[in-house]
């Protein structure tokens, strides 16, 4: 990894498909060289429930992204999401075992391990087991115990599991579709890659990503990945909400969303107008008030904030967002939920764009493909860690030559 000195991350969303490919420059950066959207008919609610769709649906934002970029791909990074995700904190402890009561790679190993001897349920499967921070003899907040010295080690880590069902369903599509599969990696976590500082996820901060199907929550502190969560609702509630107060056809309730929606009320002026096609044959399109658009949009945006908002208190994490929100998602690009979520959070809130790459970023500079690039951040970071080990490993190795030598 990578393969060819690409790196290929896949957003399989309810809305569209993303396949975007980064190259790996002689300096060590990434840039996007190759960028490919389908149509999602496969996934409802970020599960499959069509095979056959959902792998057309990959394959053709697959050969988007080669066309582009004039590279043939055959692995990824897949980003997984959904209401079938669940996640817990865990503590493990271990007694460090190395010899001086030196702490390796094998206690942490140990410790990580021991961490998730939890009892999952048998139709789930673990996704993620991502430390937070490490305890030496009671001294918490350690990031990397490596070398340190102590009797007793602790960690405590965050647990991402999926249902099992629902995890196989994506791996068979992605393989149907003639990609091998990286990694599969939390939206969650990708989304985080390309648009939280690390100031945000240092002093504390909440990501908001509204998907089509659902709004998936996350909080992070101290650097580290504390909770997760998704709620079943998103874009397409919208959508089905300006449908049914507009008397007007699903996706000519779509487009209007996407140009002319506006979840805030006050920011439109009274004589602003659009037109909204009718149902039915033959029936002409009508001019209505821009001002009842946003009355519909408004409540369902301030819903959705209010069901983040709870659930982050429910859980106690609200004096965790020392930095704020940040929310993206393709459904961010609704003009005003920056200020109906600053008005529901009562906190300093922004919305989150892709930053971090290089090449083609103004295609890629807007918040619907805030998981696909970070998705291509979170392998470039995979890469980066594992070719510092193998330089590392080199090092040793040339230094062990040179002592070999003069004996």
């Amino acid at each position: 990894m990578p393969k060819n000195g690409y790196i290929v991350g896949i957003d399989i969303g309810t809305k569209s498909v993303t396949c975007i490919i980064g190259e790996i420059t002689e300096d060590r950066k990434i840039e996007i060289i190759g960028i490919g959207t389908a149509e999602s008919r496969g996934l409802r609610k970020g599960v499959v429930v069509n095979l056959e769709a959902t792998v057309d649906g990959i394959k053709k934002a697959q050969e988007e992204a080669e066309l582009m970029a004039g590279v043939e791909i055959d692995s990824g990074f897949i980003g997984i999401s959904g209401a079938h995700i669940k996640s817990f904190n865990s503590r493990g402890v271990i007694a460090v075992s190395g010899k001086n009561r030196e702490i390796s790679r094998e206690d942490v190993k140990r410790v990580i391990d021991q961490s998730k001897a939890v009892s999952i349920p048998p139709d789930r499967e673990i996704i993620h087991i991502i430390p937070q921070e490490f305890v030496v003899d009671e001294q918490d907040g350690i990031k990397d115990p490596l070398g340190m010295s102590g009797i007793k080690l602790e960690v405590n880590v965050h647990i991402v599991t999926g249902a099992i069902t629902s995890v196989q369903n994506l791996k068979t599509c992605i393989a149907r579709a003639g990609i091998e599969i990286e990694q599969i990696v939390l939206s969650q976590i990708a989304t985080s890659h390309s648009i939280l500082t690390h100031d945000e996820m240092e002093l504390g901060v909440g990501l908001i990503d509204i998907g089509g199907g659902t709004t998936e929550v996350a909080i992070f502190e101290r650097g580290s990945l504390w909770y997760t969560s998704v709620i079943p609702i998103g874009g397409d509630n919208f959508t089905n909400d300006i449908a049914v107060g507009l008397r007007t056809p699903i996706p000519d309730a779509e487009k209007i969303k996407k140009k002319f929606g506006c979840a805030a009320a006050p920011l439109i002026e009274d004589q602003e107008t659009i037109e909204v096609p009718s149902v039915g044959r033959g029936k002409k399109a009508r001019v209505l008030s821009r001002q009842l658009l946003a009355d519909i949009i408004q409540p369902r945006a301030e819903e959705i904030f209010r069901l983040v908002d709870n659930d982050i208190k429910r859980m106690g994490y609200e004096k965790s967002l020392n930095s704020g929100v940040v929310f993206t998602g393709g459904t961010a690009l609704l003009d005003g939920l920056e200020e109906v979520a600053e008005s529901v959070f009562d906190l300093p809130v922004r919305r989150g764009d892709p930053a971090g790459i290089g090449g083609l970023v103004d295609r890629v500079s807007t918040p619907d493909y805030a998981t696909a690039v970070g998705l291509i951040l979170y392998g470039f970071s995979q890469w980066k860690n594992k070719g510092i080990s193998k330089d590392k490993k080199k090092t040793f190795w040339s230094k062990m030559k040179d002592w070999l030598k003069e004996t």
